[in-house]
C-alpha cells in the first residue's frame, strides 16, 4: 500500500518542476524559485512517504516474526489457564498451602521483619 504522502509528494515535484521551468523559459527569477522550492518540498515528501511505508512494513515483519514464535498469546493463556485450573480441580490441598505459603512470602516481603 502506497502511502498517501509520497502521492501529495510526487505531485508536488511534478508541479514544482513545472513551475519552474516556465518561470526558468518565460524570465520570472521568482516564480523559478518558487518552482524549485515546490519540487524540493516534493521530494521530501515523497521520501517521508517512504520511510512511513518502511517502518510498517518493518512493523509488520515483526508482527509476523513474533506471531511465528510464539503463536496466538490468547490461545496460549487459555491454554495456561485450563492447565492451573485442572490443577487445582485435582489436588485442592496442595493450591491452598502453595496459595498460603505464597501469601506468606508477600506479606514477609512488604511488612520486613519485626
Amino acid at each position: 500500500m502506497v502511502d498517501s504522502d509520497r502521492v501529495v509528494g510526487k505531485v508536488k515535484e511534478l508541479g514544482g518542476a513545472a513551475q519552474g521551468g516556465l518561470g526558468d523559459a518565460v524570465g520570472s527569477p521568482g516564480n523559478s524559485v518558487e518552482g524549485r522550492f515546490r519540487e524540493a518540498e516534493g521530494q521530501v515528501e515523497q521520501l517521508y512517504g517512504q520511510a512511513k511505508d518502511a517502518v510498517r512494513q518493518g512493523v509488520g515483519q515483526v508482527a509476523d516474526a513474533a506471531r511465528d514464535l510464539y503463536g496466538d498469546p490468547a490461545s496460549y493463556a487459555r491454554q495456561r489457564s485450563d492447565v492451573a485450573r485442572r490443577q487445582v480441580e485435582a489436588n485442592p490441598l496442595v493450591a491452598v498451602l502453595i496459595a498460603g505459603a505464597v501469601g506468606y512470602v508477600l506479606s514477609y516481603l512488604i511488612h520486613g521483619q519485626r
